[in-house]
């Protein structure tokens, strides 16, 4: 069964950095792209980042020049790089991930169970 696990999550000073990590749990034949979403309490689930299996980056103006994503193929694993975090930056953060999981099988969105990041003083 493939699953997505998030990891990394904590509780940081504003101005702080904190690295996340999905991995992806199970076998699988391909990755295409790989993100990261937030939810803020009260809010609606938004874009984080995205990175494809080749090509370039995307994130979203607010964290555009703050938050770095990479991918280990090797492992399959998408990380979310996080600095000069703010108290807006709080959210349940959630990967995703375009998965095919046998060669003949059409590619299918995942999402991990999410993981806290809290930006506090």
């Amino acid at each position: 069964q493939v699953q997505l696990v998030e990891s990394g999550g904590g509780l940081v000073q504003p101005g702080g950095s904190l690295r996340i990590s999905c991995e992806v749990s199970g076998s699988i034949f391909s990755s295409n792209a790989m993100g990261w979403y937030r939810q803020a309490p009260g809010k609606q689930r938004e874009f984080v980042a995205i990175i494809p299996s080749a090509g370039n980056t995307n994130y979203a103006d607010s964290v555009k020049g703050r938050f770095t994503i990479s991918r280990d193929n090797a492992k399959n694993t998408v990380y979310l790089q996080m600095n000069s975090l703010k108290p807006e930056d709080t959210a349940v953060y959630y990967c995703n991930a375009e998965l095919r999981e046998y060669a003949y099988s059409p590619y299918v969105w995942y999402w991990g169970q999410g993981t806290q990041v809290t930006v506090s003083s």
